[in-house]
Formats: C-alpha cells, structure tokens, sequence
C-alpha cells in the first residue's frame, strides 16, 4: 500500500469540513492531512483507458489533421485542437470557416467570424466515464446506455465511447468544417456539402465518409483497420472511431505529480502544492464541483463566468449554455465542469475564454461578484473587446452555491498554493507533441494553417 493511502487508513475520516476549513498548525504532518481528506473525497488513481488499436491510432492520426473532410478542404480537426496548443486552440473564441493561421495568430481575412465559445481541451477525454461532451453537454452516452447528440435520430450508436461520438459533429456546421453555401473549395470548385443545411446530418456524414473513401490511401487503411467491412459498409461511424481511438492515444496524459503522490511517491509534490491541495479539497471548495482525480463532476454549474464574446442563439451576445438545451430558466449560464488535467495549458479559459490568466480564472471562482465588477475586456481577441455585458446581478442571483468557500478568505499565499497544486495537475510529457503533427497527408493537402 503506498504511503499516501497507508496515512489515510490510520487516520480514517479524520479531514472533513470542519477540519478541512482548520488553518493548519503544522506542516510536518501534510501528508497525513491530505492522506485522510483524499480519502474522504474518494479520490484515487485513474485508471487509464485500454490500449487502441494501432492501425485506427495512425488511421485516426492523418484524419484528425486532414482538411479532404472538410467542405471547402481548408480545416481540420487539429486546426482547433492542436497538440502543441494544449489540444485547444489558445483563442477566447474559436474561429472557423474563413480564417487562416493557427492558434492566436489565426485571423480572418474580411469580416470575423468567430464560434460562439472556447475550444475545450481533449486529455483524457477516452477515460471511463467520460460520457459528457461539449460546454453545455449536448452529446452525451456510453456503449451501453446508448447516445444523444445534436444529430437527434440518425446518431449511430455503435460509438465505442463519446469521444468517438463527439467526432462526427463538428464536420457539420457551415461555420466549422462544413463551409457556406457559394463558397468554393480550396481548388476552386464546388463543395458539394456546401447547399445542405446543419441539420442534415445524414446527408453531410456519407459525403465525408466519400471524401475519405475517394483518397486510396484512406480507403485501404479503413478497410484494414475495421475488418469484416467493405466499400459499401465504411460509414462516419468508423471515421469516428478511428479518429477518437487516436486522440484516447495521443492526449491521454496519467503520469503528472499528482498522480505520482496518489500512487504513494510522498515526494512528488511540494509543500506548496500539498498545502493547495489541501484547500482544494477543503476550505476553497473547489472540489465540490470539480470532484476526484479527474476534478470534474461532469455537471453543470453557473459560476457567473464574465458574458463577453459574441453569444450564442437568440439570446446573444448573451449565452445560457445548459439552459439552451434544456429550456429551464434554472440551467441558464450553467456549463459543465471542467476537468482542471493540465489546465495550465488551455488558455484562455471559461467557456468564453473571458479570462487570459489562470490566476484571475481562480480568483473569479473565490469571489464572483468582486471579479465581474473588476472584469476588463481587453482581454479577448481585439475584435471581441468592447462585448463584454454587464449583468452581474442576473449571473449572480443563480450562483452555485458550491463556490462558496469555507471559512475566510483565501489569503494571497494560500492563492500561490492553490496554484502549485494547479501546476502539479500538468503531465510533462503533453508540453512537446510535436511528433503527433504528420509531415504530409494521403490527400496531398498542407498540413498546416
């Protein structure tokens, strides 16, 4: 038994609230402490996803960076989830169809365009368990219960897991992959996709899955990597799980300090990082949503996140996340928890990426009302500057109780631990993927943006 989870045994469940909102007295006896309230909360080691097939995992790789599955050939996933950007895209707000670059120096050309919420990371997104995606957790399954998706009745449900499900989503709105009608292809040429609308998903899918088939690199390794198939059978379904087998290969990332300390190695975290983690799953609440290894409850919670950007729906430039797809007053401006697994590389962050720095994000959490009455725009994309709507007292009036911290305020130092603990949450081997990026592709298109 390692010496973590040995202290916890010895000492029950001696950290709960009370004892969890104590200022320590002393600090020789931090592992015992977080031993017992790691204990308490059930927090215990990950267990990684199975091991992918390796022909789908290099099947997976070409087709998360290939723009032939796109409507116009210009984007691809790895364009608004790249490995060297954090698996995100370092934008406030994404910006799809006719932008050009990568990351924060990809523009547009004329008028901006840019998707109505952050790019959310993909670590561990292949961990069991993980059966909510998107902001506002409008795709969401498992094998055995099945999947709802924004495709309504034509989602297959043969998905392996909901980040395969999730992959077949964003190849069908005009403003992310699919392109605008009127809008030639890179070549000049028509995009066949083009005229459909964003509910059409079942005819968008065979479209792309004609795209794939019609490059023989492709069609050979689709047709090896999921045997028992033919030309006639290939589908969006094993699009879908070869590019979501890559990307449970590519970023599931389980080897950071943190779960070094949860595996018994006392060594790997600092005191700073054990006193934060203290206050973590203590006296800062944080755990309350953002709960176990993983800190996510996969729920949704409104947090009062500052309303900048371009909104979403009717209601922009407001955007009532959940609320918009549940239709409960309740559930406006609630989004899902997010899991905090190397959070110090997805910037910027909220749903909106209202904020630029992970201290101000943090800060927020601990004090909403002071943070929104502070917050500047200026920020966000320099196009975006000037959006942000001040409706604190409507955001505020259904705060999540579970923010509340317990006890007084977190002091500046207690802030830098809380920190550490954050930066403890960061997996080294994700700060180089440079060798994930393929030098070409079977369609001949650029690799890059």
């Amino acid at each position: 038994m390692g010496s973590v989870m040995a202290a916890a045994v010895m000492l029950g469940a001696c950290g709960g609230d009370e004892g969890a909102s104590t200022p320590l007295q002393n600090e020789s006896n931090l592992d015992e402490q977080l031993a017992a309230l790691l204990t308490e909360q059930e927090v215990r080691p990950v267990e990684p996803p199975a091991a992918q097939d390796p022909k789908r995992v290099e099947l997976g790789r070409k087709l998360f960076f290939e723009k032939e599955i796109s409507g116009r050939r210009n984007i691809s996933c790895g364009t608004c989830h790249h490995p060297l950007l954090g698996s995100a895209d370092g934008q406030s707000q994404s910006r799809g169809q006719g932008a050009v670059g990568l990351g924060p120096l990809r523009r547009h050309e004329g008028e901006s365009l840019f998707l109505a919420r952050n790019t959310l990371s993909l670590w561990n997104r292949g961990v069991a368990g993980w059966d909510t995606m998107f902001w506002d957790g409008r795709l969401a399954g498992n094998p055995e219960e099945g999947y709802i998706s924004p495709s309504g009745d034509p989602t297959p449900q043969e998905f392996s897991s909901a980040l395969a499900a999730f992959t077949i989503i964003p190849v069908t709105p005009d403003e992310e992959m699919r392109g605008f009608p009127g809008e030639p292809d890179v070549f000049g040429n028509p995009n066949e996709m083009a005229d459909l609308t964003n509910d059409d998903f079942a005819e968008i899918w065979p479209l792309v899955v004609a795209r794939a088939m019609g490059v023989e690199e492709y069609r050979q390794e689709l047709l090896a990597a999921f045997p028992g198939t033919t030309e006639d059978t290939i589908s969006i379904l094993h699009l879908g799980e070869a590019i979501g087998a890559f990307m449970i290969d590519a970023f599931t990332m389980l080897d950071t300090p943190f779960d070094r300390y949860l595996a018994g190695d006392t060594e790997a975290l600092s005191d700073s990082a054990k006193r934060g983690a203290l206050l973590f799953y203590g006296r800062a609440s944080c755990s309350s949503c953002h709960t176990g290894a993983l800190q996510t409850d996969f729920k949704f919670h409104n947090v009062a996140a500052p309303q900048v950007g371009t909104g979403k729906g009717e209601e922009a430039p407001l955007d009532f996340g959940r609320g918009r797809i549940t239709g409960e007053m309740s559930d406006r401006f609630k989004f899902r928890t997010p899991s905090l697994r190397n959070i110090e590389l997805e910037g910027p962050w909220m749903h909106n990426g209202a904020y630029a720095d992970l201290e101000d994000t943090v800060r927020h959490h601990l004090d909403p009302a002071a943070s929104l009455s502070a917050y500047d725009d200026r920020q966000v994309e320099p196009e975006l500057v000037g959006t942000y709507q001040k409706n604190s007292e409507e955001l505020l009036s259904t705060l999540a109780p579970e923010l509340a911290v317990k006890g007084d305020p977190l002091s500046d130092k207690e802030v830098v631990d809380l920190m550490a603990f954050l930066s403890s949450l960061t997996d080294p081997r994700s700060l180089n993927l440079m060798h994930l990026v393929p030098d070409t592709l079977p369609s001949g298109l650029p690799v890059d943006d």
